[in-house]
């Protein structure tokens, strides 16, 4: 279904210094009324998302926006309509928020949001902003846990909070051993550890999740662990997005965005390629393939949720 068939929606994630997350209350007599949301509005007709964004939040806030990257659109269906959640995250503005429309204001910490009422088109936005913005691959070829501590320990250090064992062609009690080592360095750091390959086998390793091959990707009907485990499949074109997307992924990991030495044969997407598919996924997409932290910026502006990379964050 096109964007173009849905009632366009924007919204912005704003944080205060202390990293709290602003959400207002649906007035009476309005859809939805009383339930929290993210500040936006309905575009008007021809106008670009971010120039929208820009004017709803000048409008209901009183801010003007600087900077703002896209974080998800969620397309969703209510009985009454049917809608395209377009939801930025707002880096830079000028201005303190202040409730132009006599609407209530809440400043809340990101966890507590799922404690709120809110509509159910907003509540994919929460698994978004849990998910950082980068995430680590291990190199394929690593079987040696004390090779695994090392490196594992350094990225942890310079802040990755998300990682993927992935470990091609290796015995099971190997992934065992070396889950074990991750998982306890991970929980240390406050990092999330996700198995490739057998949701059954990430499951009884105690990881904190599964990602899914491309294969595994395919032969699955449903979401293969439940909530608050965590699903990530890979994906390399828009039928494989809306796959993970239909078996409940939490999110997909695109590639290959450039050409990359281990893959030099695969067409790469590029950045415009790229974003096109980002943007329609309807779940959080990490950018992979030839790129590393310095390209954040740029993967945040294709619709990317953040990066994943081997050699660009193995130290």
């Amino acid at each position: 279904m096109t964007a173009a068939a849905r009632l366009h929606v924007v919204a912005g994630i704003l944080r205060d210094a202390a990293g709290r997350v602003l959400v207002t209350r649906r007035p009476a007599g309005r859809h939805l009324e009383g339930l929290w949301e993210f500040p936006g509005g309905k575009l008007e007709p021809g106008e670009a998302p971010l120039a929208g964004l820009a004017r709803e939040l000048a409008e209901e806030l009183g801010i003007q926006v600087r900077e703002a990257w896209p974080l998800i659109a969620v397309p969703w269906d209510y009985p009454e309509r049917r809608i395209l959640l377009d939801v930025w995250e707002v880096r830079r503005h000028e201005g303190r928020p202040r409730p132009r429309e006599g609407q209530a204001l809440a400043w809340v910490r990101r966890e507590a949001l799922a404690g709120l009422a809110m509509p159910p088109a907003d509540r994919p936005v929460l698994g978004a902003l849990a998910l950082p913005d980068l995430y680590l691959v291990t190199p394929p070829q690593l079987r040696d846990e004390a090779a695994l501590r090392a490196g594992l320990e350094k990225a942890l250090a310079r802040g990755v909070r998300l990682v993927q064992l992935r470990l091609p062609g290796a015995a099971e009690a190997t992934v065992r051993r070396l889950a074990a080592a991750a998982r306890t360095l991970c929980r240390a750091a406050g990092a999330r550890l996700l198995v490739n390959g057998d949701p059954a086998l990430a499951e009884a390793v105690g990881a904190d999740g599964v990602h899914l091959s491309a294969s595994w990707l395919r032969r699955l009907e449903a979401r293969p662990l439940p909530a608050p485990q965590l699903v990530g499949a890979s994906c390399h074109d828009r039928a494989e997005l809306a796959r993970a997307r239909a078996i409940g992924a939490d999110f997909a990991v695109l590639s290959p965005v450039r050409p990359t030495p281990s893959h030099p044969d695969a067409p790469a997407l590029g950045w415009s390629r790229f974003a096109h598919l980002a943007r329609g996924a309807g779940l959080p997409v990490y950018a992979l393939g030839g790129v590393g932290p310095a390209d954040l910026a740029r993967a945040r502006h294709a619709g990317a949720r953040g990066i994943a990379a081997i050699r660009a964050l193995w130290p």
